[in-house]
């Protein structure tokens, strides 16, 4: 039989053995150390002037002084002397200094696998995140706010020829697109079926000219009973377009 624990190499108390407080105050110790580790910093190479007692480091490599031989390893002040272990892979630290928890790698103490948020391959909030969309959210709203004075969204294409716009959809099928879709021009789409599409507007980033694909259709009807300014109505009895300018009626043709 192992006279240590597998995992956390901790003292066994042996049969027959004197002194048996020794051993045990020995695997207490081991567990205050390393259970809850909190490490004042990782990367240390030189230990501190006046260590208070149970503050622990990650030593960092080329180490010196007290710490010389050790890189790599857990040191921690007690009882007037540096006490030293070897993480193993996998244990996690509260690194004071940096205000994050960090894991030991093997090699080093490291970010990854703790809660780390740059990089990552998608991220799904009440959905599943998959490759095309990186980022997937299912619910009743999603609020972008400021933080200051104003926000921004922004939609980035590599080239003129790429598409950075907003799409609408029914039943995940397209139903109107705005923004900039195979050129710089800036256009609003519709579609009836997600497959067949019709420019409504567009407007020229050379020059700003707007661009209206259909002209305005209007049914014949009758003047409105409280118009507001800017309706229009084609008047049946005149044969004409009227509009308001929110005092009277004018004929624009």
């Amino acid at each position: 039989m192992s006279d240590q624990t597998p995992n956390l190499s901790l003292p066994f108390i042996q049969a027959a053995q004197a002194q048996k407080h020794v051993t045990h105050n020995e695997a207490i110790e081991l567990l205050d150390m390393i259970v809850q580790l909190a490490l004042e910093s990782t990367g240390a190479a030189m230990p501190p002037v006046a260590p208070a007692e149970g503050q622990t480091w990650g030593v960092g490599t080329g180490a010196t002084g007290g710490w010389a031989g050790q890189d790599g390893k857990i040191a921690t002040w007690r009882g007037g002397g540096w006490l030293f272990v070897a993480p193993r892979d996998g244990w996690r630290a509260w690194v004071r200094d940096l205000g994050e928890m960090q894991v030991w790698t093997g090699a080093a103490w490291d970010t990854r696998g703790a809660q780390v948020l740059d990089n990552l391959p998608g991220v799904g909030i009440n959905a599943t995140s998959d490759a095309t969309n990186r980022l997937s959210v299912v619910g009743a709203a999603t609020l972008l706010s400021h933080d200051g004075a104003g926000h921004q969204v922004k939609i980035n294409k590599s080239g003129a020829a790429d598409t950075a716009s907003v799409l609408y959809q029914t039943g995940f099928s397209g139903r109107a697109e705005m923004g900039l879709a195979g050129n710089d021009d800036f256009a609003i789409k519709v579609s009836p079926d997600g497959g067949s599409w019709v420019a409504a507007i567009s407007v020229t980033a050379a020059n700003g000219r707007v661009g209206i694909g259909q002209m305005l259709n209007l049914a014949p009807g009758v003047a409105p009973v409280s118009p507001m300014a800017g309706d229009v109505y084609f008047d049946t009895a005149t044969a004409k377009l009227r509009c308001h300018d929110g005092t009277i009626w004018h004929d624009l043709f």
